[in-house]
């Protein structure tokens, strides 16, 4: 990939919100986050992708956020990426420029940005640390499995499948729900027990359909 126009401003764009967010919440740490970030985006053409990387940017807002346990912004930044991920899609459709690359981007960067999420909550102590480590193993398993096909040369089929997209409904209703009831001072021992439950076998059931989706090769398709 080479250097292209969306990518920089884009990036430059993100720069200064972040870096505005960094002085106003004093977490200057969190700069060189989003200069990486940045740097890595200036290589990414297309409009979509550029506001799918708006996840990967909320990361460290939402990881600072939920380490000090300020779960009304925690609540903000999952909205906020909640609508980044509705209009990712969309606006690659409307650029009729829907790719493979935008389809194996949008689950990474929702790894980020939910990795980010519950290892904040589990270093705040809200989250049970090894809960958020299978959460994470969640997004990062399939995308070293993706990038293992592809280097062997095969093309497997980069989209979102039914029981990835139930597993991080679920990921998110019950990790947001848990964050939910902290946040009016309720009780979330119930919650945070059938998370216990469901996100593991939620995270099986997606490894075993993926299992079976990636030993074919695919033609690739658009999963924003």
């Amino acid at each position: 990939m080479r250097l292209n126009r969306t990518g920089v401003v884009a990036g430059v764009v993100y720069l200064v919100l972040g870096g505005a967010w960094a002085w106003w919440a004093h977490e200057p740490l969190a700069v060189v986050w989003f200069v990486g970030v940045a740097i890595a985006g200036a290589f990414i053409p297309g409009e979509a992708n550029h506001v799918t990387l708006a996840r990967a940017y909320l990361a460290a807002p939402v990881l600072a956020y939920a380490v000090h346990r300020s779960f009304g912004p925690i609540a903000v930044a999952v909205a906020l990426a909640g609508l980044t991920d509705l209009a990712d899609g969309t606006i690659a459709r409307r650029f009729a420029r829907p790719s493979s690359f935008g389809g194996a981007l949008d689950p990474v960067v929702d790894g980020v940005f939910m990795g980010g999420l519950v290892i904040g909550l589990a270093l705040g102590g809200t989250f049970p640390l090894w809960l958020s480590l299978v959460v994470v193993a969640r997004y990062l398993l399939p995308a070293l499995a993706g990038g293992v096909l592809i280097a062997a040369g095969r093309r497997p089929e980069l989209r979102h499948t039914l029981t990835g997209q139930v597993s991080t409904t679920l990921i998110l209703v019950l990790v947001g729900g848990v964050c939910l009831f902290r946040g009016l001072n309720q009780d979330s021992g119930g919650l945070l027990s059938a998370a216990e439950v469901v996100i593991p076998l939620a995270t099986l059931a997606t490894f075993v359909h993926l299992a079976f989706a990636l030993r074919r090769p695919a033609v690739a398709t658009e999963g924003g």
